[in-house]
């Protein structure tokens, strides 16, 4: 069962097309995706997931758990920037580890996106009010994060402005549109809806591997200056997610007994931010390596998730 799973998920098309963008990287290839093209590709996962969402959303039952379930969230997405900036600061600067602790603490879209397709494979269904957890784990990380550099900055010279990013980590284009097609997706008519399912339901794993091979060639470009970091960049990158996403799935079952709702709190977990942390530190953190802990997120924990650590996350739920 648990190779089976393994094989599954290196087979997925999707994963196959990010190969592909690396590969298409390493043989100097001129194929690329147009960036308005990725931008629209980038815009139509999060209203597709987050209009799904809510239209789920709208037949379900408002319980404790669900309460519960979100305040989960938030907590996963306090403390695992708080542990993981004292390791971080062991070995790099006071900005690269705020900066790259509020990545892992956040969550990754795109790889929410990638695990409701594994769920789908699986002949499961993603519960609408996970999309409104995912959507409320990106920001509190990124406070979490400038909080800590402010407290620990020796650096006169490097002050943070806390209340445009705080303002932009609430405003910030992928969480907005996440929020603003859960809420509609919750209120409209469903008969209208219906109208259109073709879209969100059916182009989406096209549009889905398409957006990875876009990713892959970006990670591909990023991955040789990486490198040059030496081990502990890619030590962390690989063990921390794997960590996070293994306790979660566990700790998770006191929350919820729900497989599909344990293993995405698993997966959010492990996940780390590329769209919205990077955008976030650009502003307020401009010391901050982003040559760094970008590569982190999407070359190396990004693969790291869809091929070993979805089976082993969705293995840990199905058996605890």
């Amino acid at each position: 069962m648990n190779f089976n799973l393994l094989i599954e998920n290196l087979t997925n098309p999707a994963l196959l097309f990010f190969v592909l963008g690396i590969l298409a990287v390493y043989l100097k290839s001129d194929l690329e995706i147009p960036e308005n093209s990725s931008k629209f590709i980038s815009l139509y996962l999060l209203f597709a997931i987050g209009f799904k969402g809510g239209q789920e959303l709208s037949h379900e039952e408002i319980t404790m758990e669900i309460g519960w379930s979100m305040l989960f969230g938030i907590f996963i997405s306090l403390m695992i920037p708080l542990y993981t900036f004292f390791i971080l600061k062991r070995k790099l600067n006071v900005f690269d580890a705020g900066a790259i602790a509020a990545a892992y603490g956040s969550v990754s879209a795109v790889t929410f996106v990638t695990a409701v397709s594994y769920l789908e494979s699986q002949q499961l269904l993603l519960h609408g009010h996970m999309v409104a957890i995912m959507a409320l784990m990106e920001s509190p990380a990124i406070i979490i994060g400038l909080i800590l550099i402010s407290i620990f900055n020796k650096d006169e010279t490097q002050i943070i402005k806390k209340r445009s990013v705080i303002k932009h980590s609430f405003t910030n284009g992928s969480v907005l549109l996440i929020l603003g097609s859960l809420i509609i997706g919750y209120v409209a008519n469903a008969k209208q809806a219906e109208g259109i399912k073709p879209f969100t339901n059916d182009l989406f794993k096209g549009f889905l591997a398409i957006f990875l091979l876009d990713m892959g060639i970006t990670s591909g470009r990023k991955l040789k200056a990486f490198f040059s970091f030496g081990w502990f960049p890619i030590i962390f990158a690989i063990l921390i997610p794997l960590i996070n996403g293994c306790i979660i799935a566990m700790l998770s079952s006191f929350v919820t007994q729900d497989i599909t709702n344990r293993f995405i709190f698993a997966v959010l977990a492990a996940s780390a931010s590329y769209i919205a942390v990077p955008a976030a530190m650009k502003i307020s953190v401009p010391k901050a390596n982003p040559g760094l802990f970008l590569p982190m997120a999407l070359a190396v924990t990004f693969p790291v998730n869809i091929t070993i650590g979805m089976p082993i996350y969705f293995l840990i739920v199905q058996n605890t």
